[in-house]
């Protein structure tokens, strides 16, 4: 199975992981609706909607660059009207858009707490939600959401806890609607990495050069994408992956080739449990 013809609405798709993942869709003869604001470029957040389609045409798919900012329902609405109507369905929705602000409680002010919440969890429930009607008519219809295990310990949430609230706001949408629409043939599943992933956000929030060395390409999570998008819908439903582990069952041994500097030592990312970090033969730090 492979994702040639398929249709795909991902959130957030004008750089990073989402931008990624469409490539490596696109490498397949795929169609990628990039639903995200960014219109200009940005000092410190490179790539438009426009040149992700740029991007995207070039690896071997169609491209339709969307202009919408997932906070207002009729925006994502008429996004996914929109590439229903250019494509003539739909078949896989990927909720990558997010925001974050690891602060702790007394330092996050409740805009920033309410912009995480809007994006993150009320984002991915709207997107869903608008989908699934769609999806439901898909060929192999896969909702994948960009979010970590349910692992409620509490040096998740103690640190950040709003942070924590909207990511994990994410993961129980996989949790709930993984059983909601089973019997649909639309299954929803989770990806997560278990490394800190050399993006925007992470140079910009997380620590900038020293974090991002000891980060991982975009494209361990594309691929580990990639292979869960092209399992049976009906068979893989309800999962919380992280990407390591979703390649190594793949058959991937060379995780050098996603690493930014090989020479560096690894950084676990948030929200890992402890025991699938413990079963890795990879050199991690954990951040707390």
């Amino acid at each position: 199975m492979n994702l040639a013809g398929k249709t795909l609405f991902i959130t957030g798709a004008s750089r990073g992981i989402g931008l990624a993942i469409a490539k490596r869709a696109a490498a397949d003869g795929a169609n990628v609706a990039i639903a995200a604001k960014t219109t200009e470029p940005h000092p410190k957040l490179p790539g438009t909607i426009y040149t992700a389609a740029e991007e995207i045409e070039a690896a071997g798919g169609k491209a339709l660059p969307l202009v919408c900012d997932i906070r207002f329902e009729e925006q994502v609405q008429a996004a996914v009207d929109k590439t229903v109507e250019t494509f003539g369905g739909l078949d896989i929705c990927i909720n990558n858009a997010s925001a974050i602000s690891p602060t702790p409680t007394l330092d996050t002010e409740m805009k920033r707490y309410d912009l995480m919440n809007e994006i993150n969890t009320r984002g991915t429930f709207l997107t869903s939600k608008v989908c699934v009607p769609y999806l439901k008519n898909g060929s192999n219809a896969h909702i994948l959401n960009l979010a970590p295990p349910l692992d409620m310990q509490t040096k998740w949430f103690a640190p950040h806890v709003a942070y924590t609230i909207a990511k994990m706001g994410m993961s129980l949408c996989t949790l709930g609607m993984s059983r909601e629409f089973a019997d649909d043939g639309v299954a929803v599943n989770s990806l997560w990495p278990l490394t800190a992933i050399d993006t925007a956000a992470v140079r910009n929030v997380l620590g900038g050069d020293a974090v991002s060395k000891g980060s991982r390409t975009v494209e361990i999570m594309a691929d580990a994408a990639y292979e869960i998008l092209t399992r049976p819908s009906a068979e893989c439903t309800g999962n919380f992956f992280v990407d390591e582990v979703v390649l190594r069952e793949a058959g991937v041994t060379d995780f050098d080739q996603y690493a930014v500097d090989p020479s560096s030592e690894l950084f676990r990312d948030f929200f890992v449990p402890d025991d699938i970090a413990e079963g890795l033969p990879t050199k991690t730090l954990a951040f707390f």
